[in-house]
């Protein structure tokens, strides 16, 4: 019997998937769980993972003509009751304030007093509030396109919580929009789909197909749900982003209109759209490996940690010399149009420590600088894209002049491997006894080995969808756009289908 090869992270994915992703985030040091429970707190390297997202997104929003604004984290009741699919959507995770302040209760402690006259709904999502602003913004065709983005926290009330994936809190974007016509607002929705699929594939590395949720599964309210599923580790799908055609219902709850050139008052078109801090969970599951974390150049916290190796106070001097000169040099680059984020790691710890916790890290290069570098001006780099010991030498001007590229090159290969397994694991299935076997466990030692995204024919019924979800906890996670037009059997009940769809388990 082989023996098992050593790793930092202990268990591995193939023996324990939700663990070595719980296990991956401590090593990492990217978040933990709160004193308020099913919230999280994140961590400094975590928090920085997110400001990258955060600054490049909001460069891409900005290049298509939305600006930031930000609206109260309150709702009243009565706002969510205006739109009746809207209220029936959030109502079991909504949290409520019920109350305005407290007091002493006479026994030392406190206790709520002054009740409200209307109760509060913490912030799960904006449409309402941000509706009631929209209504008095909007008056003349001349105020349209209103295209307003927000960042913001939001609250929904998770019963089973997993930090990044699905917590009480978190952190996200949601832009708002409102048109003149149906068709550009349905033009806005597909946009902006497009812009958080760029984004996955181009900073996140990850590789994304764009399509339309089932009726079961659209945002309460909205006529149209478009999503990006990208597919993890350990082949199920996690929904990254979704973009929503709401039609006339909000404007029409939130008395949107404007009028027209013709001096007609009409209900406005509305759309939105949002992304949170549940890419960090699928960058992790999407990449990383049993060592820990592998995080994308584009939005790594920093690209380069530079670890001395020196055993006297003479090589100290001489290393610490040659490696200002170096970070010097890295600060004076660019990547991504953007500056090279470098870190010198001078703590006083074991180098091998120092190693290893920035691999569990996933800093994209590791450079070890000791005399004997400095003796032949060059550099000791690992790369995360590699494995651990797979490390060398290199020229101290060679790097300095091809690290730019070296970083492209680190994030081509993890998108890369990531596509590799997103297209190996997704297959066309054509008969409903193969779909089960796909979707079944048959490895007893390890349940979750199996499946992947099955592009399979749906006829439409969403009965056929719900016992679907019922025998396996499988769903359509979207209709591909990319879905070629083509005559099957649906592979549940065999009725006539002219489109393939995803099917798969998810997050």
């Amino acid at each position: 019997m082989a023996k098992k090869a050593k790793t930092a992270i202990n268990p591995t994915r193939e023996e324990n998937y939700p663990q070595w992703y719980q296990e991956v985030i401590k090593a990492a040091d990217l978040a933990e769980n709160s004193d308020v429970r099913g919230c999280m707190v994140i961590k400094p390297w975590g928090y920085t993972i997110w400001e990258n997202i955060q600054k490049n997104l909001d460069e891409m929003f900005k290049d298509t003509g939305h600006v930031n604004a930000y609206f109260p984290l309150f709702i009243p009741k009565s706002f969510f009751e205006k739109e009746a699919e809207h209220v029936d959507g959030f109502a079991k995770e909504c949290a409520v304030v019920t109350h305005t302040r407290l007091e002493d209760d006479l026994n030392g402690g406190l206790r709520p007093a002054g009740k409200l006259t209307e109760e509060l709904i913490v912030r799960p999502t904006s449409e309402t509030i941000i509706g009631a602003s929209f209504s008095k913004w909007v008056e003349s065709y001349r105020d349209l396109p209103l295209l307003i983005n927000q960042w913001a926290n939001v609250v929904r009330w998770e019963m089973r919580t997993r930090l990044f994936l699905r917590t009480t809190e978190f952190l996200w974007q949601e832009g708002h929009t409102v048109h003149a016509t149906r068709e550009e607002a349905e033009e806005e929705t597909k946009k902006m789909l497009n812009v958080y699929a760029d984004f996955a594939s181009e900073y996140l590395a990850i590789p994304v197909i764009k399509g339309e949720k089932t009726a079961s599964e659209r945002f309460p309210g909205a006529l149209q749900t478009f999503s990006i599923e990208a597919m993890m580790q350990d082949k199920k799908a996690l929904q990254a982003g979704t973009s929503h055609f709401l039609g006339q219902n909000f404007a029409k709850a939130s008395n949107i209109k404007y009028q027209s050139k013709e001096g007609i008052e009409k209900y406005a078109w509305t759309t939105s759209w949002g992304v949170s801090t549940r890419l960090i969970g699928a960058l992790i599951m999407a990449h990383s490996d049993d060592d820990g974390l592998i995080i994308p150049p584009k939005i790594a916290p920093a690209h380069v940690v530079i670890i001395p190796i020196y055993k006297n106070e003479e090589q100290e001097k001489l290393v610490k010399e040659y490696i200002s000169d170096l970070e010097n040099e890295i600060k004076k680059l660019r990547f991504d149009e953007k500056k090279i984020r470098v870190i010198v790691d001078d703590r006083d710890i074991r180098g091998g420590d120092k190693v290893w916790g920035w691999i569990k890290k996933g800093v994209p290069i590791r450079l070890e600088v000791g005399p004997r570098d400095v003796e032949n001006s060059s550099l000791f780099m690992g790369r995360r894209d590699k494995a651990p010991k797979d490390k060398g030498g290199i020229v101290f001007n060679k790097f300095i002049e091809t690290l730019p590229e070296i970083l492209q090159e680190i994030q081509d290969n993890i998108y890369q491997k990531a596509l590799s397994f997103q297209k190996e694991n997704t297959v066309n299935i054509d008969t409903k006894d193969e779909f089960y076997k796909f979707f079944t466990p048959n490895n007893k030692e390890n349940p979750e080995i199996h499946g992947g995204f099955a592009n399979s024919h749906w006829c439409g019924n969403p009965e056929c969808e719900e016992n679907i979800k019922n025998d396996l906890k499988v769903t359509i996670r979207n209709i591909p756009e990319d879905a070629k037009q083509e005559i099957g059997k649906c592979i549940y009940c065999g009725a006539k289908s002219e489109k393939r769809v995803i099917f798969s388990k998810s997050y």
